[in-house]
């Protein structure tokens, strides 16, 4: 297990499943509510959405974990394979109280744990102009690789990130 800093925040980082829908539904659409330029999805594209919707998604993701404080839910990100050699870390999001105190780099680790059991590793991709997460991504170890060639240029770039050892 790594160090973390000693300013850590002491949450509960859980693994979630298609049961557990209602509670990510709260917190998926508390996220893209809240930070809607950090993700592909927009909040009226789930808001209504089925609980079959809700479900396939904790199905289709093999790991969503959320961090919780007491029964505060703080904190979402996932992760999915991709290829034979990496996950791809998404859809990560700490509550704006919680950020700053080492939630997101407890959810962050999670995923390249469980990535590293597979033999693989982690890449994600952040909007260029997140320069917070950007920051929190770096401090956990990923090296910026740039905008992927062949980006559409009527989308907003992005950067890849790829976890360093």
């Amino acid at each position: 297990m790594r160090s973390v800093p000693c300013y850590v925040r002491p949450v509960d980082i859980t693994r979630i499943g298609p049961a557990d829908w209602e509670t990510f539904r709260t917190v998926r659409l508390a996220s893209l509510s809240e930070s809607p330029a950090a993700f592909g999805s927009r909040h009226a594209d789930w808001v209504d959405a089925p609980v079959e919707r809700w479900q396939s998604r904790l199905t289709q993701v093999p790991l969503t974990l959320l961090a919780r404080e007491a029964t505060t839910v703080i904190g979402v990100v996932s992760g999915v394979p991709v290829g034979e050699r990496w996950v791809e870390l998404i859809s990560m999001w700490v509550a704006p109280s919680a950020r700053g105190t080492g939630v997101a780099r407890q959810l962050i680790d999670a995923v390249v744990d469980w990535a590293a059991g597979q033999d693989r590793t982690t890449f994600l991709m952040v909007r260029s102009d997140n320069v917070r997460a950007r920051k929190s991504y770096e401090r956990a170890g990923f090296v910026d690789t740039g905008v992927p060639e062949g980006w559409p240029a009527d989308e907003p770039p992005e950067q890849r990130m790829e976890r360093r050892y």
